[in-house]
């Protein structure tokens, strides 16, 4: 076969335009770089030949038209020397070549003479499709081994690596690149990725004394891939894909062999032992690779037959909607790899069966599809037409395949589904008509089709009530995308990965048989609840995000399967509170919390936290011990709202009880400690204050703390009695800096609050812990207005009851003194005026600030309890709506502005109350998701978020307008309330 590729051509695409493609033509050979091509050219079949390559493949013409030299060089050789002298070039080129963009040049360069020649032999009827897709692989093995020799002559360089053989990098150099899918099998397609797992011996010598391995090889990795893939002025070389790897989702790309062989033997799914069927080492040591492969064959192929699989492959299977003989099975649009009737088919068909029986076979170990499809006839697993109908049909497929790629250089396997085009595909193919051409592309499909779905003819089908749904493989099934668009997906395609992913392994919680059995069965119906939570995307990435830090979850998928119920609630946690589903995500074990989210009641809750202080022993123990409580009672909560099983102002109060256990506990554990080292102040006693939201009993999902420690001590013996002793103020400092960190800090388990002591005297210049008696005398003499509205809400929390009984009476004696009402309302306003000047009050969203939001009714609830305490002692409440409620009884606001703003706080609080539950911080409310708007609106009694924003903006009118009326400027006119 030494003949000259333009002497072999025996077929051309027909051109749709011949007199464009013939002006085309005409124009490349007046070029002068063209001037010897004329001859060549004058033949008839190679005449026809560049007119079909101008009229239908813009890729090609461009590297015709770009070096009219080179075609004539490959048309003027045979192909099969051009292509092995060609790689061997490339390689003795690039041999101790050190600048990288030299590199990257050379590779593109000799990529371009590659798609060329072998388009060109295709085309032209000189190599069949085993013969493209060898040298196809052929190439693709060069130059990713080009690629890596440059990446571990760098390393070497760097002094990463001590290579025993610079001139040989891949001699023992600790790393195998072996390839996967077609590239493995030989079988690569024209403009097809290759699949690559990288992995590396932690012992090798090439390693320096010392070095860390991962890092190493993983940026040599990294380089590889970047050698290949990235797009310059010239091209790229190859697309790179490194996700076959074991657990892609989180391992490096370089994997050590120690932990491959762990995670395949431990973890090693059916999909992956059917994946390194095509395994083949194409760079580094090759002999690594080949003891790697041949050590991992029991994993690979049981003993025996291996019906076990089947059950595994059926779960697969079943979401394939293998419909025999009713299908419709068209041409236009269709995919002829991932469609009905397309080449995944073929290859599942072959694979599915090379994995049950390859076991006890070894003749069944083959790589190639046509190979091993004769060889199961040969063994009677498959009959003759089965062999003969899929062998014609995956030549057939494999060359429209290549066909559809050299349009473009695309990664397509997509029939055009305009008709003008796929009429002028045809003719590309060499179809006279495109009525020829579809019945023929048919009749493959609906062959490939019925044999197919013989495989597991008796598996129930589990699609949606929507449609079909499609997850095997690894690329999208058309009718599955249109399902998920239905049901209300905005990226139907990510949503189909990431079942994929969940099929094949690629998490922890689905790695059991069991699992994935249980999975495939609820995913219609999951995706159903995922669809009517108002976001589905959102929905099933917080799944997946949690899935992927759960070990296991066939408990919960089987609750998840026979409670429809149960599958709406999970639904809507993940699709419309992102907050909560983080949360989900961080701590999966918190969503046996939806599954009976019941909050414990104070009594229940503090016996549970008093157990964990008598039962831990380390302060380290203890924190974590204290927030695994509050994250499961917190998201009960959450769980419980979002629901609508209690309302915002129940989970406000409920929230607030959960943190008035926490700080009680916190106190009394770090007491404990605190005294093993220093001992007690005798005659000492302390208490804690809620202030704010704490104190007002009104906090949230995101709400920190507000607090004061006050303490008192005899003068007499102002020492501590422990080994360590400390002067009391020092004593109760220290204190709360421990009762601050115990609140604070970040442990294994987390944050469990962020605490804010600014509140007490003097703010943040003041000591951190305040004596009682300078708290009254400083509250009594010297504390401004603002901070007595802030000592509205105080309460006692934590500590010596009695002591906080005394220190709340004084409060109540502080707010109920007789206040001058001018001085009062000019103060309360200017204070509104200086946060309004400091922090802005125009933003709308912010329901807090802006100006008619719940800052102005807090500062007018606060304004009514220092104005009139002293009459109404009924109004020393700290909650805001309760002194509103007081209030209005009370005559102290008329009925209108009284109700305006009870219903107005009750607005603003619900409507924070929800969003504080289901957006992330910083995210407003206006761009979530839909279904995280239609909670919002929902907490408002409101049907919709449109109607929601227009009730704002109403309400926000009134409030400012009350509140200038009550609290207007200075100059204007005084209220009389």
């Amino acid at each position: 076969m030494s003949a000259a590729l333009a002497h072999r051509l025996t077929r051309a695409p027909r051109a749709s335009q011949r007199g464009l493609s013939r002006i085309r033509l005409d124009e490349l050979l007046a070029d002068p770089r063209a001037s010897d091509l004329a001859t060549l050219a004058a033949s008839p079949p190679v005449d026809a030949l560049l007119l079909g390559i101008a009229d239908h493949s813009p890729y090609l013409w461009r590297l015709i038209r770009a070096n009219p030299a080179r075609l004539q060089r490959l048309l003027e050789a045979a192909p099969e020397a051009m292509l092995e002298s060609g790689l061997a070039e490339l390689a003795t080129a690039c041999a101790g070549m050190a600048e990288e963009a030299a590199l990257m040049r050379a590779l593109r360069k000799a990529k371009q003479d590659v798609a060329l020649l072998i388009g060109l032999a295709d085309l032209g009827g000189v190599w069949d499709v085993v013969a493209v897709t060898q040298a196809l692989s052929q190439a693709g093995d060069v130059f990713v081994a080009v690629a890596l020799r440059f990446a571990l002559a760098d390393a070497h360089a760097r002094g990463k690596l001590q290579l025993v053989d610079p001139a040989n990098p891949e001699t023992s150099c600790g790393m195998v690149v072996l390839a996967l899918g077609k590239h493995g099998a030989r079988e690569l397609n024209y403009s097809s990725d290759v699949d690559l797992v990288v992995f590396f011996e932690p012992l090798c010598s090439a390693l320096p004394a010392h070095a860390d391995p991962a890092p190493t090889y993983v940026r040599i990795t990294k380089l590889l891939a970047r050698l290949l893939q990235e797009r310059t002025g010239d091209g790229y070389v190859l697309r790179v894909d490194l996700r076959l790897r074991p657990d892609p989702g989180s391992t490096a790309i370089a994997i050590g062999l120690p932990a491959a062989f762990d995670y395949y033997e431990s973890h090693g799914q059916n999909w992956e032992r059917a994946a390194l069927i095509k395994a083949r080492p194409v760079a580094g040591d090759l002999a690594l690779g080949q003891t790697f492969l041949a050590d991992l064959a029991p994993f690979i192929w049981r003993k025996y037959f291996d019906y076990a699989a089947i059950a595994d492959i059926h779960a697969m299977k079943r979401q394939i909607h293998a419909v025999r003989g009713h299908a419709e099975v068209t041409v236009a649009g269709h995919d002829v790899k991932l469609g009905r009737g397309g080449i995944r088919e073929i290859e599942f068909f072959v694979q599915t069966q090379q994995l049950i029986f390859g076991g006890r076979r070894p003749h069944l170990r083959g790589a190639r599809t046509l190979d091993m499809l004769a060889a199961l006839q040969r063994d009677g697993w498959v009959t003759q037409g089965a062999v003969n109908d899929l062998s014609a049909a995956y030549l057939y497929l494999r060359k429209i395949e290549h066909r559809l790629q050299m349009l473009a250089d695309e990664q397509t396997q997509r029939l055009p589904a305009d008709p003008e085009a796929l009429r002028r595909f045809a003719h590309f193919c060499g179809h006279g008509s495109l009525r020829g051409f579809s019945a023929q592309l048919i009749r493959h499909f609906r062959a490939v089709e019925a044999h197919y779905a013989k495989l597991f003819e008796h598996a129930p089908g589990l699609d949606s009530k929507a449609g079909s749904l499609v997850f095997t493989g690894t690329a999208d099934d058309p009718e599955t995308l249109k399902t998920l668009r239905k049901m209300g997906f905005r990226d139907p395609s990510s949503a189909a990965e990431t079942v994929r992913g969940w099929h094949f392994g690629r998490r922890a919680a689905v790695q059991s048989p069991r699992a994935r059995e249980v999975l495939t069965e609820l995913v219609p119906s999951l995706l159903e609840a995922f669809a009517g939570s108002g976001d589905p995307d959102s929905a099933i990435a917080n799944f997946d995000a949690a899935l992927a830090r759960m070990p296991a979850a066939v408990e919960l998928f089987s609750l998840l399967k026979s409670n429809a119920t149960l599958r709406e609630l999970f639904g809507d946690i993940l699709g419309g509170a992102p907050r909560l589903a983080s949360i989900v995500a961080q701590r999966p074990h918190l969503l046996d919390a939806a599954i009976d989210p019941a909050i414990a009641d104070a009594a229940a809750l503090g016996a549970r936290v008093a157990t964990i202080l008598q039962r831990t022993q380390s302060t380290e123990d203890f924190l974590d011990a204290l927030r695994d409580v509050a994250q499961d009672e917190m998201f009960a909560i959450g769980v419980r709202l979002l629901s609508g099983r209690i309302d915002p102002p129940d989970a406000a109060l409920a929230y607030s009880g959960l943190a008035e256990i926490f700080v009680c506990a916190a106190l009394a554990h770090v007491e404990a400690a605190f005294a093993r080292d220093h001992g007690f102040v005798e005659g000492g006693r302390c208490m804690v204050l809620g202030m704010g939201k704490l104190g007002s009993r009104e906090m949230n999902a995101a709400s920190d703390l507000d607090l004061i420690l006050i303490f008192d001590f005899d003068a007499a013996r102002p020492d501590s009695n422990g080994p360590r002793k400390l002067h009391a103020v020092t004593y109760y400092a220290r204190l709360t800096q421990r009762l601050v960190s115990a609140l604070t800090v970040a442990t294994r388990r987390g944050k469990l609050y962020d605490v804010d002591l600014r509140l007490r005297p003097s703010g943040g210049k003041g000591p951190l812990a305040t004596q009682a008696r300078g708290f009254l005398a400083y509250q009594t003499s010297q504390a401004e207005t603002w901070e007595h509205m802030a000592l509205t809400r105080a309460r006692f929390v934590a500590g010596d009851a009695a002591f906080g009984s005394v220190i709340e009476r004084a409060i109540r004696a502080v707010l109920a003194r007789a206040a001058n009402p001018d001085i009062l309302r000019r103060d309360v306003a200017a204070m509104r005026a200086l946060i309004a000047a400091e922090k802005g009050e125009g933003d709308g969203r912010d329901l807090k600030l802006v100006a008619g939001g719940l800052l102005d009714i807090e500062f007018i609830a606060q304004y009514l309890v220092l104005r009139h305490g002293r009459q109404f002692p009924g109004l020393l409440v700290q909650a805001t709506s309760a002194i509103l409620a007081r209030a209005l009884t009370q005559g102290l606001i008329d009925a209108g502005t009284g109700q305006a703003l009870i219903d107005a706080h009750k607005l603003y609080s619900s409507v924070m109350q929800m969003q504080r539950l289901t957006l992330e911080s910083g995210v407003e409310a206006s761009s979530a998701g839909e279904g995280v708007k239609r909670r919002i609106a929902a907490a408002a009694d409101l049907p919709d978020f449109g109607k929601l924003e227009r009730e704002l903006a109403g309400t926000r009118a009134k409030v400012r307008a009350i509140f200038m009326r009550l609290l207007p400027p200075e100059g204007a006119l005084p209220s009389t309330a």
